[in-house]
C-alpha cells in the first residue's frame, strides 16, 4: 500500500478507500475497549484469589485494577502525542498493541491483587493510552469534510467493546478459566493490533477531498484555526471544551460503574441487570457516531449543550422517578451521552485547534476523561456510603449538566483564526 500513489488508499481512490481505515481503526478500538468488560472478571477473580490461592480481597481490591487502567490509560494519551508525528502512525500503533496484549499476558501469571494493579493496570493502560489516539488522529486527518462521523465511527468499536468480549471472556472463563482467558486475550490483542496497525498512515500534506475546500464543510463550517498545543492551553474554547468533556464523562463513568448495583437496589433482578448492562453498552457504542453526526451538523457546542440536556432528564428521572423503565430508560441515555462525548471532543479539537499538532492537542483534552474516570465513581462510592444508596447520586449530576450547558454556550466557541 505504501508504493499506490499519494490519491489511492487500498487500490481506490481516496475519498473511497479512505472509509476502511476508519474499519480499521473500528476493530482497533474493539480490542483496545475490552476494559469496559471488566466486570465480568470481578466474581471469577474473587473466587480464584479467595479459593485458589487462599488470600482475602475485598470487591474495592478486584475492582481497582479497573480504576488503574483507565488512569494510565489518561495518562499516556498526551504524552504519546508527539511520537505519533515522529514515528508515525503504524509504528505508535504496533507498541501499544505489544504493551496492551502484555497486560493481559502478565495477569495471567500474577500471585496476588496488588501483581494485577502494576501488570493490568499499568502495563495494560498504557499501551492503551498510547494506541487509543492513533486511529483517531488519523480518521482526523483523512476526514477533514467529515471529522465529526469519521472520529464518532472510529471510536464506536470502543464503546462498543463490552458488548462482543464481555460475551467472548465469560465464554472462555466458563471452558478454560479466569488466567488463561487472561493468556488468550493477550495473545490474541497482539497480533490482532500489530496486523490491523500495517496499514496506518497520515494524508500527504496538503491532501483534501475532492470537490470540498477548507472551512466549505466539517463541523458545521467552523473556521479551523491551526494551533499548537501551547497555543491551544491559552484559548478560552480549550477549557470550555476540557470542563465540559470531564463533566460528560464523569456523568457516564458513574453510570458504567454503578449500573448493576442501582438496578439491583431498585428491585430488579440481578440476572436482568446483567443483561441490561449488556444492552447499556448498545448506547455507548452508538452514541459515538451519533454524536459525531450531530457535531458535523450543528456544531461541537450544539452537541455538547444536546448531552448535557440529555444528561439531565436521565438524572432527574431516576432522582424522582425511579423504576425500572425509568431505569432502563435512564442509563441508556447516561450511556449514550458518554459515547457522544468520545467523539464531540476530539472532534472539536480538530475543528476548533486544527489537525497540524492534533495528537498532541487532543492528548491534553482527553485529561478530562482520566479525571471523570477517577471522580465519577468515587462520587458514586462516596453518595452510597454516606445516604446508603446510589440515588442520591443523580441530583448531583443534574446538577453539573446544568451547569455544563451554561459553560458550553458560554466557552464552547472556535477562536478566531490568525
Amino acid at each position: 500500500m505504501v508504493n499506490e500513489p499519494a490519491h489511492t488508499l487500498f487500490g481506490m481512490p481516496a475519498e473511497k478507500g479512505r472509509w476502511i481505515l476508519i474499519i480499521i481503526g473500528l476493530v482497533i478500538n474493539l480490542c483496545l475497549g475490552t476494559i469496559y468488560s471488566w466486570s465480568v472478571f470481578v466474581r471469577p477473580l474473587t473466587d480464584y484469589f479467595t479459593g485458589a490461592l487462599g488470600q482475602t480481597v475485598s470487591a474495592n481490591d478486584i475492582l481497582m485494577p479497573f480504576s488503574v487502567f483507565l488512569a494510565f490509560f489518561a495518562i499516556a494519551m498526551p504524552l504519546t502525542g508527539k511520537y505519533i508525528e515522529s514515528l508515525g502512525p503504524r509504528k505508535v500503533t504496533i507498541i501499544g498493541g505489544l504493551l496492551t496484549g502484555l497486560g493481559w499476558l502478565l495477569a495471567s501469571t500474577v500471585t496476588s491483587v496488588q501483581m494485577l494493579y502494576v501488570v493490568y493496570g499499568v502495563i495494560g493502560g498504557i499501551g492503551v493510552g498510547i494506541a487509543y489516539g492513533v486511529p483517531i488522529a488519523v480518521a482526523a486527518r483523512w476526514f477533514p469534510d467529515r471529522r465529526g462521523t469519521a472520529v464518532g465511527m472510529t471510536v464506536l468499536g470502543f464503546g462498543f467493546s463490552a458488548f462482543f468480549t464481555a460475551n467472548i471472556a465469560g465464554y472462555f472463563i466458563g471452558s478454560v478459566g479466569v488466567m488463561n482467558t487472561f493468556r488468550i486475550f493477550g495473545i490474541a490483542f497482539i497480533v490482532l493490533i500489530t496486523l490491523l496497525a500495517l496499514p496506518l498512515h497520515f494524508p500527504p500534506s496538503g491532501w483534501v477531498p475532492r470537490g470540498w475546500a477548507a472551512g466549505k464543510a466539517g463541523a458545521a463550517g467552523h473556521i479551523t484555526c491551526e494551533c499548537d498545543r501551547g497555543e491551544m492551553v491559552r484559548s478560552s474554547a480549550f477549557y470550555g471544551l476540557w470542563i465540559c468533556y470531564f463533566i460528560g464523562c464523569l456523568a457516564g463513568l458513574m453510570a458504567i460503574s454503578i449500573a448493576k448495583p442501582v438496578g439491583t437496589e431498585i428491585g430488579i433482578e440481578t440476572g436482568l441487570a446483567t443483561l441490561l448492562v449488556g444492552f447499556f453498552a448498545i448506547f455507548n457504542g452508538g452514541g459515538r457516531p451519533v454524536f459525531g453526526a450531530l457535531t458535523d451538523r450543528f456544531t461541537p457546542r450544539n452537541a455538547a449543550m444536546l448531552s448535557f440536556l440529555l444528561i439531565a432528564v436521565a438524572s432527574v428521572l431516576m432522582w424522582q422517578f425511579a423504576g425500572t423503565g425509568v431505569y432502563i430508560i435512564a442509563f441508556a441515555l447516561l450511556w449514550g451521552c458518554l459515547g457522544g462525548w468520545l467523539a464531540i471532543a476530539p472532534t472539536a479539537t480538530g475543528s476548533y485547534f486544527g489537525v497540524c499538532d492534533y495528537p498532541r492537542c487532543y492528548g491534553v483534552v482527553f485529561l478530562a476523561y482520566g479525571a471523570g474516570a477517577i471522580a465519577g465513581p468515587q462520587l458514586a462510592g462516596f453518595i452510597k456510603t454516606t445516604t446508603g444508596n446510589y440515588l442520591g447520586v443523580f441530583p448531583w449530576v443534574a446538577g453539573l449538566a446544568l451547569l455544563g450547558i451554561v459553560i458550553a454556550f458560554l466557552l464552547m466557541k472556535p477562536p478566531k483564526k490568525k
